[in-house]
């Protein structure tokens, strides 16, 4: 297949903002959302970590005599790195296929659509692999049926749990740990069922205006700025099948346990001088003409095989830069 000439390699601004409103009408996926994303010039490179103990340790002895200096300090600093792997996915529209077509346009942004969905989809299945799941934080609770110890809580299935105490209490510790609030709350989608559902917290928003729990009354609830409920599912359905045999063979699954939860504290803004469990490195020195989520789309023609090529790309490295600053919360439910 022959390389396309460099005049019909380009980013192509209709189709990439196309694949910025599907991004932005498609909230089931959560990757996108929740950790901040920090454009960087070079695909590898070091960056500082902060020691979180300076910063909160009491200097003593600051009282200053006439004449003298004062007492002077510093921090110490650790290092890591990134690297920005590249991920693409194509669709190929054939001038046959294009000539049925009703129209040129509809054509293209269904591809479009489709393979900025494949791109979404693998970067919340990375996210999960990354952010959402055991072994990656400090703070881990365990919901149990029945007398828990330790890290353990009751499940919150249970109509006798106290999740909001429960939330509250973990968060207020968090606060003495890291010295910061929890911004964001993650929930699985079982999760956000049964919290809807749970007596407690019906009993408290009774006497709202309309007396429904939504993701934004769970988080005045439990204090939390934010609620997100990770809802995306995906199927490994083999590819080589037919469409009705793929259709017959799929089962489904939610990308993110839908049982588990977690909250983490995220700043505002993007900062490498700022605590954050987690930033996602997004290589704008690559994708610098790229949409706010780091997708590209080009299209271009393949002359020897008649077909016009639909292209996305996205850069990212996701990494865990404050390990205490995320709480992992598994078994939420039954």
């Amino acid at each position: 297949m022959p390389n396309p000439t460099q005049s019909d390699l380009h980013i192509n601004a209709p189709l990439t903002q196309v694949s910025v409103a599907y991004i932005q009408e498609s909230s089931d996926y959560i990757a996108h959302r929740i950790f901040p994303k920090l454009p960087v010039n070079h695909q590898t490179d070091v960056f500082w970590k902060y020691s979180k103990s300076d910063w909160r340790r009491r200097e003593r002895n600051l009282k200053r005599a006439p004449a003298t200096e004062s007492k002077g300090g510093g921090w110490k600093m650790d290092t890591d790195t990134y690297r920005c792997d590249v991920y693409a996915f194509h669709k190929d529209i054939d001038d046959q296929t294009r000539a049925n077509a009703d129209s040129n346009f509809s054509i293209d942004s269904d591809a479009t659509r489709f393979v900025t969905n494949q791109l979404m989809l693998g970067r919340d299945i990375d996210w999960c692999d990354t952010f959402f799941s055991t072994g990656i934080w400090d703070t881990e609770k365990t919901g149990v049926a029945s007398s828990p110890s330790g890290d353990q809580f009751i499940q919150w299935s249970d109509d006798a749990s106290d999740p909001i105490g429960d939330i509250t209490s973990w968060a207020l510790d968090f606060r003495q740990l890291t010295g910061k609030k929890p911004r964001i709350l993650v929930l699985g989608a079982q999760v956000l069922v049964t919290l809807m559902n749970h007596p407690d917290i019906l009993d408290r928003i009774k006497y709202t205006q309309k007396g429904v729990v939504t993701e934004d009354l769970l988080a005045e609830l439990f204090g939390i700025p934010q609620v997100v409920t990770a809802y995306a599912t995906w199927t490994d359905v083999d590819e080589e099948l037919d469409a009705r045999a793929q259709d017959a063979d799929a089962s489904y699954e939610f990308i993110a346990d839908p049982k588990a939860a977690a909250f983490y504290y995220t700043p505002p803004s993007p900062s490498l001088q700022e605590p954050s469990a987690g930033y996602t490195f997004t290589w704008k020195g690559y994708q610098g003409k790229g949409n706010a989520e780091g997708i590209t789309v080009d299209r271009f023609r393949l002359r020897r095989t008649k077909v016009d090529r639909v292209e996305a790309e996205v850069t990212y490295d996701m990494k865990v830069v404050s390990p205490d600053c995320g709480v992992f919360i598994a078994d939420a439910v039954a």
